[in-house]
């Protein structure tokens, strides 16, 4: 490296390296001060934290200012990464006036080694919210050719990429398309904690990872291409199968997890590495060991093919050819379908070097092919995780010859595209693919995608692919009917989160409401109701009108629900969360459309009515009492019965030996409890302790049912269906539920329920 300018003496290396991230990583600074100083000291922020011997000097510290934690973060990432070569404070500063090298710019994050200079500018807020970086993009656009040449005037053979760092910040999509347009790479929060958590698992071979992103299908300088293969053909796809040295692979190599920072690579279907997998497969290697199965890969030739040079040695009859074959030289090349931890098991090995691994190499099979192949490889090992399984589906269905599972792939692709866009109100909430649950990122894709299929945004098609419902968003194709859906969708949940910005930021904590999977699914459902109304009133036209003008219409009927969720009590949190079972979903998306009717009349939902009649508890009271008149009779009616036929010891002669041990068992301890407590000394029987499911096979077993209830027990509407005494007691089951229900305090009994023990109670007064 050429140190010729003053400036370029703050650029460290090796051990000065370490030390400096020592530093940079703590999320405070320390300093030896004179004790004279520290009152004006604890005024400025500073607290002591040691004490020196001569007591004329105190050590002090201060914390960061947000801004440093969030620089100091990311430099030390890429120390973590093994870049050999970054800034050492924030005051390093690079000439880009070719003219007039005094002028500079202060840069934040300098990264570089032999190949690769990485210059990053870092933008963080303390809290989320939306970035708008319109003239320090133009600023910093305009600085790049020159900070590119000064770059390699001390690091010559080195390609140079320039990042925009971002903490906290929302994106705005003028900024990403001139990002985009300038090769500008954005690392968000996501991107960055990625990274983190791949050199966690990876070592430095993380490096090459990142390099495949700067760089993609860039030529990777002074790599040895050529390799002995073997060509075949398997499965009417051609391969090579070779042994390579795994630190060869490590540079063309890529392996692709499923999360929100790495949405625009495909094909994403692996399993993120696991740590703890991979550190027992670099303890087996650098014990020696190895292995003998292949990786499978898929090599990227860009649809030229790869250069085989046959050799002139041939095998009579054999379908395989020997000869050399040529790698591309490009980064990201190569991903890695399976066997990424016997790769990855030689990171920061002493081994990677010398043994070599065998593989199986595909070339140019296209994302479904890759899919299939992950999938079958996996499908009698590990299963593939339910979350990443769903976010399969956006891959391998979009072009499905039936229109229903397309639609499947366009609801999972806008559930992931949630979690993934920058512009997303949901940005850092949805999990994806392997990413960790947590109280704040706690949505699931299956919620949001189950939300969707309750919707009528998308056409519902019937058997050949005939249309039964239209689509309300849908233009008959998923990439134009996601280009429509999306930015609504997203148009929408960004107003609510505007508007409840405390309520937002609650996730699944403090009996949060909102952001997690009943509250986005009820919203999203929410919003579907409103469009409906809306086009009933033909008052809005979604697949032509422009998407600010129908978010503006549907703001109107969300403001009542805003309103709504601003002033919860927790006592309504309390009660609505504690609402469980299927219907709680069911629960929620009716209080919210609830809200909304309360303050616009016109808006009245199919069955919202009806819901709130049957939840209302109106018959819970009557439905009590029926039921307890109606269990008094049966077990009266089947008790008398059994001791007419049995006589003495009725109890054991009649009962089947497991329901009389559990019986008799509760009535033993309630008796000693009730007399040694002096609270009563009347005897409870065996028969008192006997449940309604347990009187249902009382009276089925045996000949019971023919010689003693058949008549007794069965309801006359009963009398001519097919099934016998399993069909003709099914109402013994349905009391004892309804019952049980009863006792749960946030339940209520429908109408319809009401009606049956009704009819009941009816048939046993007469």
């Amino acid at each position: 490296m050429n140190k010729t300018k003053t400036k370029w003496e703050s650029i460290v290396s090796a051990g000065d390296l370490s030390r400096i991230r020592t530093l940079r990583s703590k999320t405070f600074i320390e300093s030896k001060e004179r004790r004279a100083a520290l009152p004006e000291l604890i005024e400025e922020g500073w607290e002591e934290f040691k004490s020196y011997k001569n007591n004329k000097f105190v050590g002090v510290r201060k914390n960061k200012k947000f801004d440093e934690v969030f620089e100091d973060r990311v430099w030390c990432l890429f120390a973590r990464l093994g870049f050999t070569y970054l800034n050492k404070d924030r005051y390093f500063e690079m000439s880009y006036d070719y003219q007039n090298p005094n002028i500079t710019q202060q840069i934040d994050v300098f990264a570089a080694d032999d190949e690769t200079v990485v210059i990053v500018e870092c933008k963080a807020a303390e809290t989320i919210r939306d970035g708008v970086f319109k003239k320090t993009l133009e600023a910093f656009h305009g600085q790049m050719s020159g900070l590119r040449r000064e770059a390699q005037t001390h690091f010559p053979k080195a390609k140079v990429k320039f990042i925009w760092a971002t903490h906290n910040f929302i994106i705005s999509p003028a900024d990403q398309t001139k990002m985009r347009e300038w090769d500008i790479i954005h690392f968000s929060d996501a991107v960055i904690n990625y990274y983190y958590e791949l050199v966690k698992h990876l070592g430095t071979c993380a490096r090459y990872q990142l390099l495949g992103n700067l760089f993609a299908n860039q030529e990777i300088r002074n790599m040895d291409d050529k390799i002995p293969a073997i060509q075949g053909e398997m499965g009417g796809h051609k391969y090579y199968s070779f042994s390579i040295e795994p630190e060869r692979l490590f540079k063309i190599g890529y392996v692709l997890h499923r999360n929100e920072a790495n949405k625009n690579m495909m094909p994403t279907y692996q399993r993120l590495i696991k740590k703890k997998r991979l550190s027992d497969v670099q303890k087996f290697i650098n014990d020696g060991g190895y292995f003998p199965n292949s990786l499978i890969i898929s090599i990227d030739s860009g649809g030229k093919g790869l250069q085989f040079d046959m050799s002139s040695t041939k095998v009579e009859g054999a379908h395989s050819r020997l000869g050399i074959l040529h790698l591309p030289k490009r980064y990201r090349s190569a991903y890695i379908i399976d066997g990424q931890h016997r790769l990855y098991g030689y990171s920061d090995s002493d081994y990677a070097s010398t043994d070599s691994i065998p593989v199986i190499a595909f070339v140019d099979l296209d994302r479904q092919e890759q899919i299939k192949l992950f999938m079958d490889i996996n499908e009698n090992q590990k299963a593939v995780p339910k979350t990443l399984r769903v976010t399969l589906n956006a891959d391998m269905l979009w072009d499905s010859d039936d229109h229903n599972e397309r639609r499947q792939a366009l609801r999972s692709k806008i559930a992931q595209m949630f979690g993934e866009e920058e512009t997303s109100p949901l940005m850092g909430r949805v999990v994806i693919g392997e990413d960790e649950k947590s109280l704040i990122r706690c949505i699931t894709v299956e919620a949001i995608q189950t939300a969707l299929k309750k919707c009528n945004f998308m056409t519902q098609f019937g058997k050949k692919n005939s249309i039964v419902k239209d689509g309300t968003f849908d233009v008959g194709e998923n990439s134009g009917t996601c280009d429509l859906l999306y930015p609504f969708l997203e148009g929408c949940l960004r107003y609510v989160k505007n508007e409840v910005t405390e309520e937002w930021a609650r996730g699944d904590s403090n009996d949060g409401m909102l952001t997690m999977n009943r509250g986005i699914q009820a919203v999203i459902r929410i919003i579907n109701d409103i469009v409906n109304h809306l086009i009933d009133c033909k008052e809005i036209f979604p697949k032509t009108q422009k998407t600010e003008e129908l978010v503006k219409q549907v703001a109107f009927y969300l403001d009542p629900l805003n309103e709504y969720l601003n002033r919860l009590t927790q006592q309504e949190r309390k009660e609505l969360r504690g609402y469980f079972g299927g219907g709680a979903d069911t629960r929620f998306w009716r209080a919210f459309q609830r809200e909304i009717a309360k303050v616009r009349p016109n808006f009245n939902p199919d069955g919202l009515k009806e819901y709130w009649e049957n939840e209302a508890k109106t018959y819970n009271a009557d439905s009590m009492t029926y039921l307890r008149e109606i269990e008094a009779w049966i077990k009266k009616t089947i008790k008398i019965s059994l001791m007419e036929k049995y006589g003495d010891n009725w109890e054991i002669k009649s009962l089947p030996k497991a329901i009389y041990k559990r019986a008799k068992g509760v009535a033993d301890e309630r008796n000693y409890d009730s007399i040694t407590s002096g609270d009563g000394t009347n005897t409870i029987s065996i028969w008192d302790c006997i449940t309604l499911k347990e009187c249902k096979e009382v009276v089925t077993v045996g000949s019971h049912w023919t010689e003693l209830f058949e008549t007794q027990l069965t309801r006359p509407e009963d009398e001519k269906i097919s099934g016998g005494k399993t069909e003709r007691t099914k109402w013994i089951g349905q009391v004892e539920r309804l019952k049980n229900k009863l006792n749960m305090p946030s339940h209520s009994i429908t109408s319809a329920e009401f009606e049956f023990i009704k009819s009941i109670h009816i048939w046993i007064k007469e």
